[in-house]
């Protein structure tokens, strides 16, 4: 992130609130390379993170007022009274930065208020984490605002607090982490049950690989009925085997566990999908200690086809940018994120990127969809102040 980019929001804080901010810090979206699903039980997962951030000038208060401006979302200076800030009292994207502030305060932080100006380079509704970046940047200008001494992993605990209790989305832990914790040139190894961590070189470049990202453009949102209903099924049948999270279901034990739920066929989906998905997050670290980067083509090919037809979150034109793809060249491709929209991951050479790109765009044309946004994901570095 250059000194220009946050010169020039500084620039924009001073403007709206009459003064320079203390600071200015910047947190980034993710991409998901492979383990969907898996975090809310307790699962693997291994994103890294995005160069495309959520950039934050920020300045302390001590009146209890919140005041929030976005230059990617019409409208004045939102103003939150911190102490009338309630769980799901603001169904805006203000709930976010103010969420942060009240789980903040709830754990006992004497957070007295602060003005903010956001601006966001993640694009929202594709998968990429954008809420979580928001959240991100705001948690660690406050923690370094009023001296807290919250670790990453401490931040993104407390920021996945803030969207399950105060948003009211059901997510999981694996989207805070790698905002706030991943590393430029690696993928995160996560273990989402006790918050350990392998850092993994993932150079794609120097293998002659590129990975792309393709944002279907068709809008997602994990506070929606869909994501929950899943999340409720996966603890329900925890409940059923149980266990205290289908994490505990070995990869071997899968069959035995699937005749415990008997005709329950929904809930068989979604532990096959968990525990094969764990399964392959751990093939693909693997893979890439060994260097076998090609290799995890075909295990990312695979976890589509779980998230398709076992999760049933993937969409037509999910479905369409990860079967044209693979038809035009790519080692690998699925859908990332929590699905019904978003976007899709695609390995491919780096002689076959302009062929891949068109052959998806083509495909969209004629299947009459919105014109897909693709982009080149590199493994860039977690949250940051830069000044």
């Amino acid at each position: 992130m250059s000194e220009t980019v946050a010169g020039a929001v500084a620039e924009r804080f001073g403007e709206l609130y009459g003064s320079g901010p203390e600071g200015v810090w910047a947190a980034p979206g993710r991409v998901n390379l492979i383990g969907e699903h898996t975090d809310y039980n307790d699962g693997f997962v291994m994103p890294f993170a995005l160069p495309h951030t959520a950039v934050a000038a920020v300045s302390r208060r001590k009146d209890g007022l919140l005041r929030l401006h976005s230059a990617d979302v019409e409208g004045g200076v939102a103003r939150i009274r911190l102490d009338e800030a309630v769980p799901e009292s603001d169904r805006d994207w203000t709930a976010y930065p103010a969420g942060v502030a009240w789980a903040l305060r709830a754990a006992g932080h004497d957070v007295t208020g602060a003005d903010v100006h956001l601006e966001s380079t993640v694009p929202a509704g594709a998968g990429l984490s954008s809420s979580a970046a928001l959240e991100v940047v705001v948690a660690l200008a406050l923690n370094d605002l009023f001296g807290l001494g919250l670790s990453g992993s401490g931040l993104a605990r407390l920021c996945r607090h803030a969207e399950n209790a105060y948003v009211g989305a059901p997510v999981g832990i694996m989207d805070q982490t790698a905002s706030a914790c991943c590393r430029a040139g690696h993928a995160l190894f996560l273990d989402t049950r006790d918050l350990s961590r392998q850092q993994i070189p993932f150079d794609l470049a120097a293998e002659g690989l590129r990975l792309l990202v393709v944002d279907t453009r068709v809008q997602h949102s994990h506070s929606g009925g869909e994501y929950g209903k899943r999340r409720a099924g996966c603890e329900r049948a925890a409940a059923l085997l149980g266990v205290d999270a289908l994490r505990d279901v070995a990869h071997g034990e899968l069959d035995v566990a699937l005749d415990r739920l008997g005709g329950e066929e929904e809930l068989r989906r979604l532990v096959r999908h968990v525990v094969t998905e764990n399964h392959r997050v751990e093939q693909v670290a693997e893979l890439l200690d060994s260097g076998g980067t090609r290799a995890i083509g075909p295990v990312l090919v695979e976890g589509h086809a779980s998230l398709r037809d076992d999760f049933r979150i993937s969409c037509a034109e999910l479905d369409l940018v990860v079967d044209t793809a693979l038809a035009a060249g790519a080692l690998g491709a699925r859908m990332t994120g929590g699905g019904f929209g978003g976007s899709a991951i695609v390995l491919v050479e780096v002689g076959d990127v302009a062929a891949v790109t068109r052959a998806v765009e083509e495909a969209f044309t004629a299947a009459s969809f919105r014109a897909p946004r693709v982009c080149e994901a590199v493994p860039s570095a977690g949250a940051v102040r830069l000044r």
